[in-house]
């Protein structure tokens, strides 16, 4: 059977928009049947067109990508969840999709998904490793299996060597100031080979 990797993100300026198209490009080279969506936008545009990278971005994909459906989470074997920093914690637009999952989680239907996390912030310590462990933290009371890359490819060290997810820190001109492509592609592909095993 084909593996289903739904990879879920929130990006106010293309960064995890970036990162997970990187990931959705990789599963889709292992043989994945991959859904790329986006957690919906909540902020009023009055708040998006007062930062014009913001802006750029919300036009760009509002039509490209479609918005994330709980139903995205139930037809998924493995996902995949690429969020940025907001004080050491995912933004409220993620939250949100976590918490419409409720009735998923009331009937079971989330346990033993196989997830994994990424995640930005301007500083190489801005709250990227509490980001994606809070993202856990809601795995766990799903009864989600976590598939974090640890130290299992050269690339994670070349991308700052952060164990739980991808992590990567963005100038004020919206650059990343890693090289995290590797790493992302890595962590899509080793989060396909947990669900692919899990799945036979």
């Amino acid at each position: 059977m084909t593996t289903k990797l739904a990879v879920i993100y929130y990006s106010s300026t293309g960064t995890n928009y970036k990162m997970a198209k990187w990931a959705k490009e990789e599963a889709e080279k292992q043989g994945a049947e991959v859904k790329l969506v986006r957690a919906p936008e909540l902020a009023p545009m009055e708040a998006i067109e007062q930062n014009p990278a913001w802006k750029e971005h919300f036009e760009a994909t509002k039509d490209e990508v479609p918005e994330a459906k709980v139903e995205d989470l139930e037809w998924a074997d493995a996902i995949i969840f690429s969020s940025p920093t907001r004080f050491g914690n995912v933004p409220a637009q993620m939250k949100q999709y976590f918490d419409m999952a409720g009735g998923l989680w009331a009937q079971g239907k989330l346990i033993d998904k196989v997830v994994s996390a990424m995640s930005s912030a301007q500083n190489p310590h801005g709250g990227q490793e509490a980001t994606i462990l809070n993202i856990y933290t809601t795995m766990y009371h799903w009864g989600a299996i976590v598939v974090s890359p640890g130290y299992s490819d050269d690339a994670i060290f070349a991308a700052g060597g952060n164990p739980y997810g991808t992590s990567v820190s963005v100038d004020g001109e919206g650059n990343m100031k890693e090289d995290v492509e590797g790493a992302v592609r890595h962590q899509a592909k080793r989060t396909l080979e947990v669900a692919t095993k899990l799945n036979q």
